[in-house]
Order: C-alpha cells, then structure tokens, then sequence
C-alpha cells in the first residue's frame, strides 16, 4: 500500500510539473500600449517560447481587444481603457492589477535648453512657429494625461491649435526625433528610449491623473506571463527603461 500511496504521489507530481512546464513553453500574444515596447521587446527575450507583441495606442488596443483579439495578455496605459474593457464583458476585472507608473515630460532636440514649461506663454515661445507633437488627447492616455496637464496650467485654449496629436506616444516621439516638431509630450521612457531627443521639463505629477499600466490576463498562458513580468529581473529593466514599478492589486 506505502509503494502504491508513493508511486501515485511520484505521479501527480510528474503531471503537475509537465503542466508548468509545458504552460510556460506555449507561445504568448500580448497586446500592449505602444509605450512599453523597449522594455517589454528585451524582458520578452528570456521567456523561454515564442513572444508575439503588437504595439499600438491603448484606445487602439482595448477595441482590438474588445472585437476578440487573440490576446492572452492585455497591458494598457490608463485605466479608463481598461474599465471600458471590464465593461464590456472582454476582459475579467478579477485578472487585472496594476503593473507600472510613468511620469510626462516636455521634450526637444538634443541641442535645446531645458526652461519651465509651467506657463502658455513659455511653452509658446519655445514652440516658435512649430507645433507641440502629442498623443490624440481624446484616445491615447498620454494625450489625455497631457491635456489634463495643459488645462491645468491655463494653456489649453492657447495651445490647443498649436498641437500635432498622434496616434500613439511613440509617433510624437517620432515627431520629434525627425525633427518635424520642435517640442513634444511624452512619458519619460520614451525619452529614455530615444538618443535623438532630449528632455526639458519634467511635468509635475500632481497637475494631471495618475499615470499607471493596468495589465490583464485571459487564460492560464496569459496568467503566466503576467507573473514573469512582474519577477525582480523584469521590473529591473523595467524600471531602467524608465518605469516606475508599482504592482499592486486593482
């Protein structure tokens, strides 16, 4: 009886860990807010299958996500997509949390000075006759961040014809980058991701809502990834891409 007890114990534990095992070896389809692909393409390097990602605008991403998408992991960068998600049945709210936080910043070429942009005027100076590059301030969070930020300090009426929006944050990098906008509003990995860009003015935290990533899974594959991102050595890079990790419960 003690053989058959231990041969049966020996047995559950093979299956349980073929299980595991076999679960972190199927490949992954994240769908991900276009902010995250430095960090998420080199963090997606050591999981051990195949990691399919598509970048784009969390606005983007959430009807995608809405329309059945095969996503087994969802991460956005605000959540007010994500609640449109949780009610409309495509994403389950228990399989959600808070994965990292970000900050804004004012953004130019490499040659510029960094100066205070905390006023219509000053920003409209260093704007000269160019344009302030950022994300669509209706759909992509960091555009609606930084729209929050511009009411807050009077220059939205002023600003608001004098902007280039986008449809993701990236593009608004881009924007800058290529030198087809003097300025740009960004979140601070983007910054750090881009050696042509420079950044010089860190917008206060408290004149616009909290900028986080609530992350989601949709299977048992998904629920696995989410935890791989969330181990030391993933928040580690994470938090060198210019994150700021802050995993919490929803």
């Amino acid at each position: 009886m003690k053989s058959w007890f231990y041969i049966r114990a020996l047995a559950c534990a093979a299956l349980f860990l073929a299980a595991s095992v076999s679960r972190s070896e199927v490949p992954v389809t994240v769908f991900a807010a276009a902010s995250l692909k430095t960090a998420l393409d080199e963090i997606s390097l050591d999981w051990p299958a195949p990691v399919t990602i598509s970048y784009a605008g969390s606005g983007i991403v959430a009807r995608q996500v809405a329309q059945s998408a095969p996503a087994d992991v969802v991460i956005l960068a605000n959540t007010r997509w994500m609640e449109w998600l949780h009610s409309n049945g495509a994403v389950d709210p228990a399989s959600t949390r808070v994965l990292l936080g970000n900050s804004l910043v004012v953004i130019g070429s490499p040659e510029k000075q960094a100066f205070a942009a905390d006023s219509p005027g000053a920003i409209i100076r260093a704007l000269g006759d160019g344009r302030l590059a950022i994300g669509q301030t209706e759909t992509v969070p960091a555009g609606i961040y930084g729209r929050a930020w511009l009411e807050n300090i009077g220059a939205w009426s002023d600003l608001a014809p004098r902007l280039a929006e986008t449809e993701n944050v990236r593009a608004a990098l881009a924007f800058v980058a290529r030198r087809e906008t003097p300025l740009g509003l960004v979140y601070a990995s983007d910054a750090k991701a881009e050696p042509r860009v420079k950044t010089l003015y860190q917008v206060p935290p408290d004149l616009h809502p909290d900028i986080v990533y609530p992350a989601a899974y949709q299977n048992a594959t998904g629920a696995d990834f989410l935890s791989f991102l969330s181990t030391p050595k993933a928040m580690r890079i994470f938090e060198e891409n210019g994150f700021l990790p802050m995993e919490s419960e929803p």
